[in-house]
């Protein structure tokens, strides 16, 4: 058996100790809840709440009774339905969820009664009401203080709707809201996660309003859920709802909201003791560690962070004489906005209240966080603890000050944990050894060595194959940073723990010099008269949804950079707002009616409109607080997409760049994604006859495919590499009119289509050809497999996913028999209205040899000629 060599070894430790590191503080530390991150569903549709923890008002009857409320489920008639159609006057029907603890709730899912075809009933506005004690319900309302939320326009499709604001409850219910006598089913899903602060109210004085410049700054807690009078009791809001506030307190995260929004603040002239105070309850006594305010500190505008915090503990039902004193150290260089962290010396408390003081004339804070561990013994088993003074005395040494029983407890802790690592580095070390044993057998089965390059922890690691074949324009590789994306957007994940998934597969070979080296450009062939740029030549633009759809050739960047981008300024006020399609990481997509924009037509582009009539529009908006890389991304993309000229490739129309957020306004077409328009179509025949469905016919199916085909063959001109096409990223207006996109993975309604790993959309494996699944590489080539898979959706008209017989596991093990190429891999079948030349066409698509299968050129003229 060959073992690895000590410079082995030592390589394989830097690679994986920093994995295990970033493991161990992810489990050790609780940081502020994340609501981007904090999106999982909380057990409707997979059974995880219990059928006793579901209630409702009433019932149609036991087939339709408030546990068959699932999301997604068709157990017993369908949908909880009440007894009594809801009407405008009588708003008492409800189906509630009983969550057994506290959560942070972010998004909902509703559904209506489908029945296989024999329900139709669904609710098409509904209202939310929420409590944390099963006592006292709270309406939800959202950032400007409506009540009713949109729901269902049919019996079938979920609908996701964001909460903005999030809700802290344990209880949740849905009640359905109609304007006319209706019957109505509902099916529903809670997204998000526990909430480990366990905080159920704070109680603060009311925000105040301040002047700057004739403007009126107001700091209130506008979504505050309690009691608002002189001051605010009995309830949670901005304080709690995961969004920190901007550097600058004038602006927002949220668009088209009132200056200082972020924050809740207060002047020092309506406070005459020169504190504010804020009592914290909490669910249970806890063993609290730490709290986190976040804090303005703007100074130039007599706004800093606060001079001395003092905090008192209520264990049962007295307050502790001896509070904790903090003194953060004052900063009057760096404006921006930050944390303090208070440490509270492991207290025991089921309540705090802290008075934090004024070090100027105003003091805002948007967020307060709290670490704790839940009481789990009784206070007179645990030994006497010496609590800190108000302030350290010289000569004081706070370590002698910690509890000998907690450090006992670390100190089991962390010899666990290095059992734990030493365990798994003795696990990855054998895996080494066994692929190192299995990859003489393996390796003769790399017919078509390919180059991949993999990022990980932020540096792109090249496994470089000295044998690499010659690079030809149709394939210009992009490189496949792989990165976290939520919702349902940054980016897709690296692919290392898929390809462990074939033992069969080795990144390292004794012929093939495998090098680890960051941004480093491997050694290629290039044919006499083509440009030469390799994996790391490449641009990746971040996107501001996270999608980074095109990979760009950077020596196509540099020629588009030099030109001045050709993209007129518009007018933010001529923007309605619509809806939200999407977010990222860095921004949102919303969906606008824009006018005059036929003032910003090209003389070769024109909407087929009147001239005072509203366009639909796509706003592509970057958040106020996006990095810098963030912000020359969306400058960058800005450049490509002003360049993107072709009737079926979504066009830029103009820019809105004279103050933040910035925003791009592309086309949008009317008729929405081609995978939403087709599923809401039936082919022509019988079936839809009896349905009285609306139809299309193969030849508007063939026309649109061709439109797809052509646009990628554009788009493959300039060596662009889409990464995901699908329907979903198809925009249908009219005449059966196709134009590309880059929306689809920022969309809530699409999260399914990607492979989640902890609950993170990251692959489209479904759309994926074998090499970019496994190898991360990603080529023209690569956007033909998808492509045909794209075709295959049309021919089916999108009624199931690809591979729907397949679990995404099943669906990565495909693909190793793609790469094995021993004729076990499956292939999607022939949909029933598709011709044999237009599947023979699909399978050449997915040919495993990427030299075998066609350019976008050969796929349009085939296409072309096999018209009907």
């Amino acid at each position: 058996m060959n073992v690895p060599s000590p410079t082995e070894m030592k390589q394989l430790w830097k690679m994986h100790f920093p994995l295990l590191i970033l493991l161990y503080l992810s489990g050790a530390v609780q940081s502020q809840v994340n609501p981007g991150v904090c999106r999982s569903p909380l057990g409707m549709s997979r059974g995880q709440i219990l059928d006793e923890d579901i209630s409702a008002s009433s019932q149609w009857s036991e087939s339709t009774a408030a546990k068959y409320g699932r999301l997604d489920c068709e157990e017993g008639d369908g949908a909880w339905c009440p007894e009594i159609p809801a009407e405008p006057e009588n708003m008492k029907e409800f189906l509630q969820i009983d969550l057994r603890s506290l959560h942070f709730i972010t998004l909902v899912g509703t559904q209506g009664r489908h029945a296989g075809g024999i329900g139709n009933e669904f609710a098409q506005t509904y209202k939310i009401k929420y409590s944390r004690d099963g006592s006292r319900w709270i309406s939800w309302r959202n950032r400007q203080g409506k009540e009713v939320i949109e729901g269902n326009r049919n019996a079938y499709d979920i609908v996701l709707k964001d909460l903005e604001p999030p809700i802290i409850a344990r209880f949740v219910r849905f009640m359905p809201v109609i304007d006319h006598s209706m019957n109505v089913c509902m099916r529903v899903e809670l997204y998000g996660c526990e909430w480990l602060d366990g905080l159920v109210s704070y109680n603060s004085p009311l925000g105040q309003q301040m002047s700057l410049n004739g403007q009126h700054i107001y700091l209130n807690d506008s979504v505050y859920d309690g009691a608002m009078s002189y001051s605010m009791t009995e309830g949670l809001g901005q304080l709690t709802d995961g969004m920190c506030g901007l550097d600058d307190f004038t602006l927002s995260h949220v668009y088209n909201v009132w200056p200082g929004y972020d924050y809740v603040g207060w002047t020092n002239e309506s406070f005459p003791n020169g504190y504010v105070e804020i009592m914290f309850e909490f669910d249970r006594t806890r063993n609290f560690t730490t709290m986190k305010v976040h804090c303005n500190n703007m100074f130039s505008r007599r706004v800093k962070t606060f001079q001395k915090v003092v905090c008192y503990f209520r264990s049962e039902l007295d307050w502790e004489a001896t509070p904790v004193s903090f003194s953060p150290v004052m900063d009057d260089v760096n404006p921006s906005a930050r944390f303090v962290t208070v440490s509270l010396y492991n207290h025991m408390a089921s309540a705090i209240k802290c008075q934090y003081y004024f070090s100027d004339i105003w003091m805002m804070f948007s967020e307060i966080t709290f670490q704790s561990d839940t009481a789990m013994y009784n206070t007179t088993l645990t030994p006497p603890r010496t609590d800190p003074p108000l302030t350290n005395q010289p000569g004081d040494d706070p370590t002698h000050k910690v509890d000998d029983s907690n450090t006992r407890i670390l100190i089991g802790c962390l010899v666990a944990i290095i059992f734990i690592l030493v365990a798994i580095i003795v696990i990855i070390l054998w895996r080494q050894v066994w692929q190192k044993m299995l990859e003489k057998v393996s390796r003769r089965m790399l017919d078509d060595e390919l180059t991949a390059s993999l990022s990980i922890q932020s540096e792109t690691f090249t496994y470089n194959n000295n044998n690499s074949p010659s690079s030809v324009p149709s394939e210009q590789e992009s490189s496949s940073t792989y990165e976290r994306i939520f919702p349902l957007g940054p980016d897709y994940q690296e692919p290392s723990r898929l390809v462990r998934k074939l033992p069969e597969f080795s990144q390292t070979s004794e012929d093939t010099a495998s090098t680890i080296t960051a941004s480093k450009t491997p050694s290629v062939n290039v044919q006499e008269g083509v440009p030469h740029y390799a994996e790391a030549d490449i641009v990746n633009l971040q996107g501001v949804t996270g999608g980074n759809t095109y990979a760009v050739p950077a020596l196509t960047m540099d020629l588009l950079s030099g030109k001045d981008v050709a993209v007129e300024e518009f007018s933010r006020k001529l923007l309605t707002f619509k809806e939200k399609l999407g977010e990222g990481q860095f921004g949102e997509v919303h969906l606008c009616e824009a006018e005059g924009m036929q003032d910003f037509m090209d003389k070769d582009f024109s909407f087929d409109v009147t001239e005072n009539q509203t366009v639909l529009v796509a706003v592509k908006m970057l958040r106020a607080d996006a990095n810098k890389n963030a912000r020359n991304d969306f400058l960058k993309e800005i450049k490509i997409m002003s360049r993107l000229k072709d009737p079926n490739i979504i066009r830029l129309l103009a820019v809105c760049m004279s103050s933040d957020p910035l925003c791009m306004i592309t086309e949008y077409m009317e008729n929405g994604d081609l995978n939403q328009f087709l599923s809401r179509h039936e082919p022509e025949g019988m079936i839809a006859l009896l349905s009285n469905a609306p139809t299309v016919s193969y030849s508007n199916l063939h026309h649109m495919a061709s439109q797809i085909a052509s646009g990628m063959k554009y788009l493959s001109s300039l060596n662009f590499v889409h990464r995901d096409l699908a329907t979903r990223n198809c925009l249908v207006g009219k005449n059966f009119t196709i134009k590309i996109a880059d929306f689809g993975m920022s969309r809530n309604l699409y999260s399914g289509d990607y492979y989640r790993i902890q609950g993170r959309a990251v692959l489209p494996i479904r759309w994926m050809s074998w090499e970019s699944i496994l190898l991360g590489k990603f080529t023209t080539s690569s956007d033909v497999w998808a492509f045909g898979v794209t075709l295959w959706e049309m021919l089916t008209f999108c009624k199931e996913q690809p591979y729907s017989q397949l679990s995404d596991e099943q669906v990565i093990e495909n693909t190793g028999e793609f790469f094995r190429d021993q004729r076990r891999q499956i292939y999607l079948p022939q949909p029933p209205m598709c011709p044999d030349p237009v599947y023979k066409l699909m399978l050449s698509c997915w040919h495993r040899n990427t030299k075998e299968r066609p350019s976008f050129q050969e796929i349009h003229h085939t296409l072309l000629e096999c018209k009907p």
